[in-house]
């Protein structure tokens, strides 16, 4: 059972115009799709990063323990990333989740 979107137009556009180039976007880009096609909204506390390759594996990205702290010091207190990227001594008071497919990062939504 997953997503039927073939018949779709999707238009993503990103806070203030910025350009998205790095990959680790990927999963929170998918996720905010699902999440519209759903109707279903994120929650606000929530901050999603990993690459996704073309079979839905979810690839770790470069400094991820460095974007979880920054997150949890602005507030997140839950985090879907790359299971390769989730860390071993999680951010105080942060609830980490990681992934190793686009299955397992919608199950935990």
């Amino acid at each position: 059972g997953g997503l039927q979107v073939g018949d779709q137009d999707v238009f993503v556009n990103v806070v203030g115009g910025v350009k998205v180039v790095e990959t680790s976007a990927d999963l929170a880009l998918l996720l905010s799709i699902v999440s519209s096609l759903r109707d279903r909204p994120l929650p606000h506390d929530l901050v999603v990063f990993g690459e996704v390759g073309l079979s839905g594996e979810i690839r770790p990205v470069p400094s991820g323990q460095e974007r979880l702290y920054e997150a949890a010091k602005h507030g997140f207190r839950r985090a879907i990333v790359p299971l390769a990227n989730a860390p071993r001594k999680k951010p105080k008071g942060m609830e980490v989740v990681g992934v190793k497919t686009l299955a397992e990062a919608l199950a935990a939504l």
